[in-house]
């Protein structure tokens, strides 16, 4: 039997096999959907982007001979270091057949490096944070994943389990079907009313004359609400960046939302179409043609991703989130959405979970995130 080994990526057929693993794995998966490509090579760190302009990682890629059985990518993440003061390393990207030793073999490799580093403790999946993909699949698996959800193979977690990792935060998807949100409970509704009147609030879609503007808008109404949230890290000025451009294509103006109080932007939301459904068809290929597929067919799209409605830290508690909600719900209907998914919703956050139950929602998806300490014992 060959020997198994575990490498750094280095080279560009490394890099590529790095990719392929995924194509292989999922081959008979009838709910999977690849990711797309491009942003794929740049979130592992094979091309530029502005996470890895702080921050760092290292992707290693497992062999038994010829053959690629499993990879991974360990990530320093700086900036949650210094903001929760710890020597926290993550892991994310990763792949395995089914097979302990294989996965045995990732961790261990991945750890070291991340001790060599300086850390105690490593957390995953993330890709490469919480404020991309994140999360490991464990409950959900009879449906595809919304975009930018991540979807595995159902083995995954007693792998990762049987590495010595145990659950630290779980996160929840939740559906609601559009004709559901049409009855809200009269309590959500009186909350909606009564909040309006109180701060004399006016929502409006983002506006196209001012998509940039009102596109960084949301992006720092995001960065500042989130503040007290689990493991939350704020996106730095060059991910806004990065963000707002990619945004630009992909969002619809009228599945969106502004809260403003005497013109002042205090609360943000957006529905982000299941592109899922078009990139599946495509491959994951934005060029040289997939891009015209996103845009031409949008509007066949049925299912809507409710991805955040945030409100800055001193309105949180006066249902202005509802509001900035509301606001969507009509257009999103005309549009010819049936299905709105709420993701991800963090397990700790009982607010916004009680929320999004009472007015009907189901829970669909549970992802989790894992921890471990690399101190060896």
């Amino acid at each position: 039997m060959s020997s198994l080994a575990c490498h750094p990526v280095s080279t560009f057929r490394q890099r590529r096999a790095f990719l392929q693993l995924e194509r292989t794995l999922y081959r008979d998966d009838p709910n999977w959907v690849p990711p797309i490509w491009d942003e794929r090579k740049r979130l592992c760190g094979f091309k530029h982007h502005p996470f890895y302009i702080d921050n760092k990682c290292q992707a290693f890629l497992a062999t038994r001979g010829s053959e690629v059985v499993g990879r991974i990518v360990a990530i320093i993440n700086r900036d949650h270091n210094e903001r929760y003061n710890e020597q926290r390393g993550f892991f994310g990207f990763f792949e395995s057949i089914n097979d302990r030793d294989v996965a045995e073999c990732l961790f261990e490799t991945a750890g070291q490096w991340l001790r060599d580093q300086g850390m105690t403790d490593v957390r995953g999946p993330v890709n490469p944070s919480l404020n991309y993909e994140c999360g490991l699949l464990i409950k959900g698996f009879d449906s595809p994943p919304t975009f930018l959800i991540p979807h595995n193979l159902e083995y995954y977690g007693d792998l990762i389990e049987a590495c010595g990792f145990e659950k630290c935060q779980d996160l929840f998807s939740y559906d609601a079907h559009m004709d559901t949100l049409e009855d809200l409970d009269p309590k959500l509704m009186f909350v909606i009313n009564e909040a309006t009147k109180r701060f004399n609030v006016e929502c409006r879609p983002i506006d196209r004359k001012r998509f940039k503007k009102d596109v960084r808008s949301f992006l720092e109404i995001y960065n500042l609400s989130l503040q007290q949230t689990w493991g939350y890290v704020p996106m730095s000025e060059a991910e806004i960046d990065h963000q707002s451009a990619s945004l630009k294509y992909l969002i619809v103006p009228e599945l969106t939302s502004i809260a403003e109080i005497d013109g002042k932007p205090v609360g943000a939301g957006f529905g982000l179409l299941d592109y899922n459904q078009i990139i599946r068809k495509i491959d994951g290929k934005i060029f040289p043609f997939g891009w015209i597929s996103l845009l031409k067919d949008k509007r066949k799209i049925d299912r809507l991703r409710l991805i955040s409605t945030n409100v800055l830290p001193e309105y949180q508690k006066w249902g202005l989130g509802l509001v900035t909600l509301a606001r969507i719900l009509p257009d999103a209907i005309t549009f010819g959405i049936q299905v709105g998914e709420f993701s991800w919703v963090l397990e700790s956050n009982s607010l916004s979970r009680g929320t999004i139950e009472r007015g009907g929602a189901k829970r669909t998806k549970v992802h989790r995130i894992y921890d471990k300490s690399l101190i060896q014992k």
